[in-house]
């Protein structure tokens, strides 16, 4: 072990998110702003199929960014080089993703896998002789592989690009659901290689989530203040707002303030982490959709609701359900009947949905949000505090 790496790793004595992380984060509000404008304006279902490959793909900066300042000291001036230009290269990404499967395929594309491999690259060289060497060899080895289809898709057309950048990220969340097998190193199965700061990645997780509902913020906002301020689009920024705060109250209760515990209680944290990581991207996800909505819903609250608006008003909340209840695994290793039950009804009520206007069709997931945020509540009262119960051998 080198003395100049040993000194770029994180003191575990200080587990809270830095300036520099937050900094980071700011880049994701105009990047989930992007895809879901993106979205708006090409609204079928090949492009909200595109639209899910960059959000993946940019997930996976995210991702991978913060496991770097999770095991690396952000003060650390060569530790703040990299993550701002990793900042950087998300933002100029972001710009490039609404016509990332247009024009700006290579832009796009070169920019994703210069990033992804100069940032991995330059770890490996800094942490020379470390142990920690491993956890970034394995998503660069990673990143390269992936390379070779996006940037082969950058060039292709139309299904043809879909297809390859669909096979890039499939390979990147394979390699993570694996392990991230690499030649000569096998699988990740060595703890002091991921070693993992559970309240720094529980806090950098709740930190990106309250980014994103600070997108659907703005695009309320925005929106509302492009009219005039009647009485029905009054109703529909009501709804949009109070669909907001409802998502914040679910994500925060019990699970979201416990999500440090279960990671360290877990048998194999890293391993926990995983499935932590797919819950957010997931709510993430229903996010963007829901942003989607609300925009359509304030710019045109009554008249006809075509089927492509009942999609992203109702699906975009059944998809942060989803995401809701494997994140309530991941912490107690159950999930309460609520979650899905709240997905089947915003599947039932989906038919009728094509007879009422858009500004009703936003109520009823604002309903089912929060009959479920009365059921939480009431479920919880008089209770001592559920302690978190991962799933895993104890």
């Amino acid at each position: 072990m080198t003395s100049g790496a040993a000194g770029l790793l994180r003191r575990p004595e200080e587990p809270r998110a830095t300036y520099l992380e937050l900094f980071f984060d700011l880049v994701f509000v105009f990047a989930l702003a992007r895809l879901s404008q993106g979205l708006l304006e090409h609204l079928s279902w090949s492009d909200a199929l595109q639209t899910l490959v960059l959000l993946l793909a940019l997930w996976t900066v995210w991702a991978q960014t913060a496991g770097l300042t999770d095991r690396l000291d952000p003060q650390q001036p060569l530790i703040q080089l990299l993550v701002i230009a990793t900042m950087f290269g998300t933002l100029l990404m972001a710009a490039a993703a609404p016509e990332a499967f247009g024009e700006h395929g290579l832009v796009f594309a070169g920019l994703y896998a210069a990033t992804q491999i100069g940032r991995s690259a330059a770890v490996v060289l800094l942490l020379r002789g470390h142990e920690a060497r491993g956890a970034f060899v394995r998503p660069l080895f990673w990143s390269g592989v992936s390379a070779v289809p996006w940037i082969a898709g950058a060039v292709a057309h139309d299904t043809a690009r879909g297809v390859l950048w669909a096979l890039a990220v499939a390979m990147e969340y394979g390699g993570i659901a694996f392990g991230f097998p690499t030649p000569r190193l096998g699988r990740a199965t060595r703890a002091a290689e991921f070693a993992i700061s559970a309240p720094h990645l529980a806090e950098r997780y709740r930190l990106l989530f309250i980014i994103a509902l600070g997108e659907l913020i703005l695009v309320t906002g925005l929106t509302f203040s492009r009219g005039r301020f009647e009485p029905d689009r009054i109703a529909a920024v009501v709804v949009a707002f109070t669909t907001t705060a409802l998502l914040w109250r679910m994500y925060i209760h019990r699970a979201g303030g416990l999500l440090a515990e279960a990671i360290a209680a877990a048998p194999d944290p890293f391993r926990a982490v995983i499935p932590a990581n797919y819950a957010h991207l997931l709510m993430v996800a229903g996010i963007v959709a829901i942003a989607v909505g609300d925009e359509l819903v304030i710019e045109h609250p009554l008249g006809h609701t075509p089927p492509a608006w009942i999609t992203v008003i109702l699906g975009g909340p059944a998809l942060f359900l989803a995401g809701r209840g494997m994140f309530e695994y991941t912490v107690f290793g159950r999930v309460s009947r609520s979650r899905p039950i709240g997905v089947l009804v915003l599947a039932a009520i989906s038919p009728a949905a094509f007879y009422l206007p858009p500004l009703l069709v936003a109520i009823a997931p604002a309903l089912v949000l929060a009959g479920i945020a009365i059921s939480d509540a009431a479920r919880a009262r008089g209770r001592p505090p559920e302690p978190p119960s991962p799933p895993g051998p104890n």
